[in-house]
C-alpha cells in the first residue's frame, strides 16, 4: 500500500510538470539566462526597451539574394534608349569601380532596359511591367532610390544588410531585436529565418551566421524553418518516445546542465538548456502554425498557385504572415536567383513571376487584417547591377554585374510613409545623385520603427561596446509618417 501510494504521488507530481511545463529543465533556464546579463523584463527583452513608443511592432524582411536590377524595376531612365550600345563615360563610372569580373572588358557598352515602365496609383510611381501586383498596391510603399553600400560582391554584402559589417561574425539583425525586445509568444521563436529559390539562375550560398547572434548569447539567434521535410530538425519525438518522456528527459538534461553551469560559468550552457525548451514548446505550436487549411481560398489566392507549397517564396510570405500574427518580431525572408550577370531580361522577369504576387499579396493580406500599420515590411537585395552590359548585348538581351554605388529598396507599413519615392540617381543609374541612403541608415530607420535608439543598442564584446550601426547610421526621418 506504501508503494502504491508513493507511486501515485510519483505520478501526481509528473502531471503537475508536464501540465505547467515548469520542469527542473525551466527552472534551471530561468536561473541561469540572466546571469551576468543586464536585467530583463517579463517578456525577456532588456528593461528599458523599447526606448520609445515604437510604430511598428514586428519586422518582415524579404530579401532578395543576389541583386535586383534597379534600372530594370524602379529606376525609369527612358532618355537611356536613345544611348543604346555607347559606351558609359569614364567620368561616370569610371574604371577603378569596375569589378573583377568585367574590369576586363574591352568595352562597356550602355544597355537600356527592355522593360517597359508606367505611373502607377495615385502616388505616380513608375514601376517596370514585370511586377503588375506591386504596381497595384504601390501607394502603401515607399521607394527608396538612392541607396548604397561598399560592398562589391555577394557575400560581403549581405553580410553588411544583415548583421551590419563585412566581417563575420557580428550578430545578425533579427538577433539584436530579440535581444533588445525579447518575445511576446513563448512557444515560437522571437526570430525566424525562411528561404527559397527562384527559376532565375545564380543563387548565391546563404550561411547561417546571416541570422547567426554572433557574440550575442545563443539563444537570439534566428530559428531556420527548413523548406523541406519536417521545418526544424529534431523538432519531434523519436518514435516510441512521449511527450510525458521527453519532459523528463529534459528536466533530468537541465538538472546535470545546472551542475555544469556552477562549475564552469559557460554561458552556452543556457543557450542549450533554452533551445531544448523551446523545442519542446515547438512541438505544441509549429503543427498548428505551418498547417494551412484553415486559411480560406480568397487569401490564398491573394499569395498566388504556389501558396501551398512548401519551401516556394509564396509559401513563406504566407507563412511569415502567421508567423507575425502569432507574436514572432523578426522574420527574414531569404529568396535566391536576382544574380543576372547573362540574359539579365529573361532572368528578371522569372524572379518576379516568382515573387511579384505572394509580395503584393502579403502587404495585402497584411493589410485588411489591420496588421500593415503596425508591421513593416522591407524589401531589397545585397546591392543593384550595371547599366553597362556584361558580355555581349543584343536589341533583346544583356548581362548586367554588380553595383553597389546606387539601388532600390521599399519599405511599407509600419509607421513608412506610403505612396513615396524618395532620393534620386543620375542620369545613368550609376550614382546617388539626391537623398543617399546607407546600409547603416537603413538598418537605424528599421530599428527606429521598433522603438529602438540603435545608439543605445550595445553589447559589451572583446573590451568595447559594439551595435549593429557600428559608429554610423542616421534614421532617415522624411520617409516616416
Amino acid at each position: 500500500m506504501e508503494a502504491m501510494n508513493e507511486i501515485r504521488a510519483g505520478q501526481t507530481r509528473r502531471a503537475f510538470i508536464e501540465r505547467s511545463t515548469l520542469g527542473l529543465g525551466t527552472l534551471a533556464l530561468g536561473s541561469l539566462l540572466h546571469a551576468g546579463e543586464k536585467p530583463r523584463n517579463e517578456i525577456g527583452g532588456l528593461e528599458e526597451f523599447p526606448h520609445f513608443a515604437p510604430k511598428a511592432k514586428r519586422v518582415i524582411y524579404l530579401f532578395q539574394s543576389g541583386g535586383p536590377s534597379q534600372m530594370d524595376l524602379f529606376d525609369y531612365k527612358p532618355h537611356l534608349t536613345k544611348l543604346f550600345g555607347q559606351e558609359v563615360p569614364e567620368s561616370i563610372y569610371p574604371a577603378e569601380r569596375k569589378t573583377t569580373m568585367t574590369s576586363g572588358q574591352e568595352s562597356f557598352p550602355l544597355a537600356p532596359s527592355t522593360f517597359k515602365f508606367a505611373r502607377h496609383g495615385t502616388s505616380g510611381i513608375h514601376l517596370s511591367h514585370a511586377m503588375p501586383h506591386l504596381a497595384k498596391v504601390i501607394d502603401e510603399v515607399c521607394v527608396i532610390k538612392s541607396m548604397f553600400t561598399e560592398a562589391i560582391n555577394h557575400d560581403p554584402g549581405a553580410t553588411l544588410f544583415q548583421t551590419g559589417s563585412v566581417n563575420p561574425g557580428r550578430p545578425s539583425m533579427g538577433a539584436w531585436v530579440s535581444y533588445g525586445l525579447g518575445s511576446v509568444n513563448a512557444d515560437l521563436p522571437a526570430f525566424v529565418a525562411l528561404t527559397s529559390n527562384g527559376t532565375g539562375k545564380g543563387g548565391q550560398p546563404l550561411y547561417d551566421r546571416l541570422w547567426g547572434a554572433g557574440f550575442l548569447p545563443g539563444r537570439f539567434q534566428g530559428v531556420k524553418f527548413r523548406g523541406q521535410g519536417d521545418p526544424i530538425l529534431d523538432l519531434y519525438n523519436p518514435a516510441g518516445v512521449t511527450r510525458a518522456q521527453r519532459r523528463r528527459m529534459l528536466d533530468a538534461l537541465g538538472e546535470m546542465n545546472t551542475k555544469q553551469a556552477g562549475r564552469f560559468n559557460d554561458p552556452a550552457i543556457a543557450t542549450r538548456i533554452a533551445q531544448y525548451e523551446l523545442a519542446f514548446r515547438m512541438q505544441m505550436s509549429v503543427p498548428e502554425l505551418i498547417d494551412f487549411k484553415s486559411e480560406p481560398k480568397s487569401t490564398l489566392d491573394l499569395y498566388g498557385p504556389e501558396a501551398t507549397k512548401v519551401g516556394r517564396y509564396a509559401y513563406n510570405c504566407l507563412l511569415a504572415r502567421r508567423l507575425a500574427e502569432r507574436g514572432v518580431r523578426f522574420i527574414q525572408l531569404y529568396h535566391r536567383g536576382w544574380d543576372a550577370h547573362g540574359n539579365a531580361p529573361r532572368q528578371v522577369a522569372a524572379q518576379c513571376r516568382d515573387t511579384d504576387q505572394a509580395t503584393a499579396g502579403l502587404l495585402r493580406d497584411l493589410k485588411q487584417r489591420g496588421m500593415l500599420e503596425d508591421t513593416l515590411v522591407v524589401w531589397g537585395g545585397e546591392f543593384g547591377r550595371t547599366i553597362y552590359c556584361q558580355g555581349k548585348l543584343t536589341r533583346q538581351t544583356y548581362g548586367r554585374d554588380h553595383h553597389p554605388n546606387c539601388f532600390t529598396y521599399w519599405m511599407a507599413g509600419g509607421g513608412v510613409k506610403g505612396g513615396m519615392s524618395y532620393g534620386e540617381t543620375d542620369d545613368y543609374s550609376v550614382n546617388v545623385a539626391d537623398k543617399p541612403v546607407h546600409v547603416h541608415d537603413l538598418q537605424a530607420t528599421i530599428m527606429h520603427q521598433l522603438g529602438i535608439d540603435h545608439e543605445r543598442l550595445t553589447y559589451r564584446y572583446q573590451g568595447r561596446y559594439f551595435r549593429l550601426t557600428d559608429v554610423h547610421g542616421k534614421v532617415v526621418h522624411d520617409v516616416l509618417s
